[in-house]
């Protein structure tokens, strides 16, 4: 079956669309409980130094350097870099939902996602995602970040495509808002059943 109108492609984001936040409050929460840290700390430093691991510009152990191990621990590295890997989790039908809509209509999948290296390569991997997307225009691959507009522009080239072409999934609005300040439609993702009603908007019907 072709593409109705002209939706070609979707772009989409990985944590709080098709899985969890890669390492969000409630996961750095949960840790400062599992290995007894101080949480108000470890915000504060992970604050200060999480945009430059996910622009690609810090290793995974030069971030945990920073925020955890800066002083002695009776823990180690891996231990908290499998905690890390571990609070990642599918989220509800959202995996399967772009799986049947990309064989339906021969779309073309782009994962946009503010992600850092060794997360990034876990989800994917873990979750299977290289089955079904096409491009990974992830921010410590690219060194842009969102809301960064030149991550958008990226996708866009690499995609070859026109943005008019283009329904992206994103559960941030301000970032929903960048991308249709270049001309692509969006989805403020809220769950399965909100964004299948708008993609069903759009003509992509299941």
């Amino acid at each position: 079956m072709s593409t109705p109108g002209i939706i070609t492609t979707l772009f989409l984001d990985i944590g709080g669309v098709l899985l969890t936040d890669g390492w969000g409050h409630e996961s750095r929460k949960l840790a400062a409980e599992n290995f007894s840290l101080d949480l108000t700390e470890m915000n504060i430093r992970h604050n200060l130094t999480f945009d430059t691991y996910e622009l690609g510009k810090l290793t995974l152990d030069e971030y945990l350097d920073r925020t955890v191990f800066y002083e002695q621990r009776d823990f180690s590295k891996t231990a908290v870099r499998e905690f890390m890997f571990a609070q990642s989790k599918q989220l509800p039908g959202m995996i399967e939902l772009i799986i049947n809509l990309k064989k339906k209509y021969h779309l073309k999948i782009a994962v946009v996602s503010n992600e850092g290296r060794e997360l990034n390569a876990y989800r994917i991997q873990k979750f299977k995602l290289e089955d079904f997307v096409d491009f990974f225009i992830s921010s410590s691959y690219v060194h842009f970040r969102k809301p960064d507009i030149d991550i958008f522009k990226m996708a866009l080239d690499i995609a070859h495509i026109d943005p008019g072409k283009v329904i992206y999934v994103e559960d941030q609005p301000m970032f929903v808002n960048v991308a249709h300040s270049l001309g692509i439609k969006g989805i403020k993702h809220v769950n399965y059943e909100t964004t299948r009603e708008r993609l069903n908007f759009f003509g992509l019907n299941l």
